[in-house]
């Protein structure tokens, strides 16, 4: 196998990750928005209890991403940092606001206006980012970040201010509401609270479709090249029909309390989800014009980025599942013995 194909294999990976675990954390933030009832109070401090221990560390995924991008595939790296420099500015910007509201609110202990503020900031951040990446994603796959030589263009907003980045952005952020309350179900010991967190799971989930289909139909004059590869290619309704499989075992777990199949099922249809776009794309970086061959950096340069992350993943991946085992797995077990599955 290729250089070029491994290193876009373990940026797949790391993106995935990063969807399942950061992208947890943004729609938990969205579930601290929309908080509401006699339980509004409980809700936000079991979305705290759940994402405080770990929700920094889960941004070393995106890292790698951008590690990975910006040494193996250079060219792709700067067309997309130049033509979505203002998304990626403002996605950045509200992951820090977010990081900083979130602290700074559960510094305060006094419960008043300025806790409550800092607690908007917080979720109101959680819920923006995601539909800005959502939005970058859609850009890159929708053909209107074109390549000359070394000049991008298509402008600093046209490429992602259009109804089909705009779509995949509400899809994205769909999505994590959808991850982040299906996770919750099983985070939450008390029984009302994994009733709260399970229907807003459900409803997620049917925006998730509906965010889905309204993606797909945009997608014919928005990005037609990948609408083309999801319609067409050997692997295309296969893997429909397994991705639809996995969406509604979520469901069907999620409305008969099987909570920790409905976390699996929900975290195996949002890698499906990534990888059906992958496949879509494949083999372009930026459609359409920068490929894995044309993007790619020196054959010595990927060789050794490929050495230093054979070196480096033995020790982050044990690092994680330590930090994780401290601070989730044994309290986890403490508090879900309760829980039916």
């Amino acid at each position: 196998m290729s250089a070029d194909l491994l290193l876009a294999g373990a940026a797949f990976v790391a993106l995935s990750l990063y969807l399942l675990l950061g992208g947890a954390d943004f729609g938990g933030g969205v579930w601290d928005l929309l908080a509401r009832g006699p339980r509004a109070a409980e809700q936000r401090a079991a979305i705290e209890r759940a994402i405080g221990p770990i929700w920094e560390a889960n941004h070393v995924w995106l890292i790698l991403v951008i590690i990975i991008l910006f040494t193996g595939f250079p060219p792709a790296f700067a067309a997309i940092s130049v033509a979505l420099h203002v998304p990626l500015t403002l996605f950045l910007v509200g992951i820090v606001l977010r990081g900083s509201a979130f602290a700074f609110r559960a510094m305060d202990h006094e419960g008043d206006a300025r806790q409550r503020r800092w607690g908007l900031l917080f979720s109101m951040a959680s819920t923006i980012a995601p539909v800005l990446l959502g939005m970058v994603v859609g850009a890159i796959v929708s053909g209107r970040i074109r390549i000359a030589g070394d000049a991008v263009s298509g402008g600093f907003f046209a490429p992602w201010l259009a109804p089909f980045p705009v779509a995949v952005g509400l899809f994205a952020l769909a999505l994590c509401a959808f991850v982040a309350a299906t996770y919750l179900t099983v985070e939450v010991a008390e029984p009302a609270l994994k009733d709260d967190f399970r229907r807003r799971a459900l409803a997620a989930g049917l925006c998730v479709g509906a965010a889905a289909a309204a993606a797909f139909v945009l997608s014919g004059s928005g990005a037609p090249r990948v609408r083309a590869a999801l319609l067409a290619r050997a692997w295309s309704w296969p893997f429909h029909l397994l991705t639809a499989a996995a969406a509604l075992t979520t469901l069907a777990a999620l409305a008969k309390r099987r909570f920790r199949l409905a976390r699996a099922a929900a975290a195996v249809q949002t890698v499906l989800i990534l990888l059906g776009w992958a496949l879509a794309q494949y083999p372009y970086l930026v459609v359409p014009d920068l490929s894995l061959a044309n993007a790619s950096a020196s054959p010595r340069t990927q060789r050794l980025l490929l050495m230093v992350l054979s070196a480096g993943v033995p020790v982050l991946i044990p690092s994680l599942l330590v930090l994780f085992r401290v601070f989730k797995a044994s309290r986890g077990d403490a508090v879900n013995r309760p829980e039916a599955s």
